[in-house]
């Protein structure tokens, strides 16, 4: 009988041990919002460039195009200044442990390589009073060169993607023996969004005067995968990896007149940021 005695007593205060053990801020996500700021790098695809405006239409096939990175700079925390980088600001809530929905803008360049030789196809038809009439003529697959004075092409500020995501959150933790991810926390999350570009690009075409003004030139679809380190449950430093489609079909390129460009190419950004997440 007393041994009996025993045995349910140490069941029932193991039992209350149990129950009042403080469940980890880490263990749920449902109903958590974050943030994150961070920069990234680009590579894109070889993209088609066709222009068309009073007195032109031509195709530049498989232009090379770079980033404008800015490297590791105060710039990325600097109040005025913190578009000039290629940057990345997203906000975002848990509408479940593991899945969430955010918005954000990615802040990429998209420079044109100029001096590259480039096929061209197509016509250009300037008056001889016109800067650019130098390269009037029919162009059938037709390797130029793209000096500044014919083509300076770039997205520096910037190819914005303004964008929607809906993501996967997995905790990997325990594959590492961490065993209080208040603490220490390893997340992996993968994601797929879709959204506009708002671009203010700086285009001379066949030397006549940009235009610089922000506006809606196109859509773009990604997807993403990466690896997130929670410290302390809310401070959090996260990389990914997102690729996507982007189609700019209505590029403005000239000050006046409805002088257009338009191009679709891949691109994939690589992306470290810092972040908070935490409950209301």
């Amino acid at each position: 009988m007393v041994v009996l005695s025993f045995c349910i007593f140490s069941q029932y205060t193991f039992a209350q041990e149990v129950a009042t053990e403080p469940e980890k801020y880490t263990a749920h996500n449902k109903g958590k919002f974050f943030f994150y700021w961070g920069g990234n790098r680009e590579t894109y695809t070889k993209s088609d460039l066709h222009f068309k405006g009073d007195g032109y239409n031509f195709t530049v096939q498989d232009a090379v195009a770079d980033d404008k990175p800015k490297g590791w700079h105060i710039d990325y925390i600097n109040p005025g200044k913190m578009t000039i980088p290629q940057t990345n600001l997203k906000v975002g809530y848990f509408i479940s442990d593991h899945y969430n929905i955010s918005i954000g803008v990615d802040h990429m360049k998209y420079v044109m390589r100029t001096g590259q030789t480039a096929n061209i196809n197509g016509t250009i038809n300037l008056p001889e009073s016109h800067p650019g009439h130098v390269y009037n003529g029919t162009y059938n697959n037709n390797p130029t060169e793209l000096a500044e004075d014919f083509l300076d092409f770039e997205h520096t500020d910037g190819l914005n993607y303004i964008n929607a995501e809906f993501a996967r959150v997995d905790d990997i933790s325990k594959l590492f023996r961490i065993g209080n991810t208040d603490k220490f926390q390893v997340n992996i999350t993968e994601g797929v969004g879709g959204g506009i570009l708002y671009p203010r690009t700086n285009a001379k075409v066949l030397g006549m005067p940009r235009n610089d003004e922000f506006h809606v030139a196109g859509y773009g679809f990604s997807a993403k995968a990466g690896l997130n380190l929670t410290f302390f449950k809310h401070f959090f430093v996260t990389g990914e990896l997102k690729g996507g489609y982007i189609d700019m079909y209505d590029v403005r390129t000239t000050h006046d007149g409805p002088d257009r460009a338009h191009h679709h190419f891949g691109f994939l950004q690589r992306i470290i940021a810092v972040g908070g997440i935490f409950r209301v």
